[in-house]
């Protein structure tokens, strides 16, 4: 499945893309732009998930000729500013402890890993630079019958 839109095709979101893999790194737009293009309701905002640590982010942005200011380092994120839009760019992450709405994490490479700390099936839903959507967790069946899924165990992620 493939998802696609002004969002997705920008120059600016096209840029922070290839910054991103240009040293190899994968780059992936993740959670609400994906799942409202996959809804056809309007996308707003786009979030970028990757596996580079935000140093890395940094630098590579940095290489590319766009801004990257740190505005949740200790969490993994970076915002990187492309053609006057910012891109929060968040680095795959892991829980070590939380007390349900704080959360210690360790950056990881394992996008399945990120995925699992996100709160619903369809906010975990990931596609590439070319529009071809990942779905680590099943969050695409939930999402085409508008059924909302808590990832793990519901009453753990509302406590």
């Amino acid at each position: 499945m493939k998802v696609t839109g002004d969002w997705l095709t920008a120059d600016s979101t096209q840029a922070v893309f290839a910054a991103l893999q240009a040293d190899g790194h994968s780059a992936f737009a993740v959670g609400g732009c994906v799942r409202n293009a996959l809804m056809s309701v309007p996308v707003t905002d786009v979030d970028i998930a990757t596996d580079a640590t935000p140093e890395t982010v940094q630098s590579l942005a940095q290489a590319a000729g766009l801004k990257s200011v740190p505005t949740g380092i200790d969490h993994g994120t970076i915002t990187v500013v492309s053609g006057g839009t910012g891109y929060e760019v968040t680095t795959f992450r892991a829980d070590t402890e939380t007390d349900g709405r704080h959360a210690v994490v360790r950056f990881s490479k394992d996008m399945a890993e990120d995925a699992a700390r996100r709160d619903f099936t369809m906010n975990a839903l990931y596609a590439d630079a070319a529009g071809q959507v990942v779905d680590p967790l099943g969050g695409l069946p939930d999402l085409k019958a508008r059924h909302v899924r808590f990832i793990g165990t519901a009453q753990d992620r509302i406590a």
